[in-house]
């Protein structure tokens, strides 16, 4: 004996509704801001005269955003 399946009868909605509460948007900016924060501005770490990779990538960034 087989079993039955289950078919839903609702009617699909016309109109989706694609809201998104505020903290679905905040918590990732807030996160993404304050790890940005903490790889451009360490005070303690004193990069080698040559090497100018991500901290010379980070200070064009931090120029750009500071105008």
């Amino acid at each position: 004996m087989s079993a039955r399946s289950h078919t839903s009868t609702r009617p699909l909605p016309t109109g989706v509704d694609t809201r998104l509460p505020w903290w679905a948007l905040v918590l990732p900016v807030a996160a993404f801001t304050a790890l940005l924060l903490l790889i451009a501005g360490p005070a303690g770490a004193h990069a080698t005269a040559g090497d100018a990779g991500v901290g010379g990538v980070l200070e064009q960034i931090q120029q750009t955003l500071s105008l």
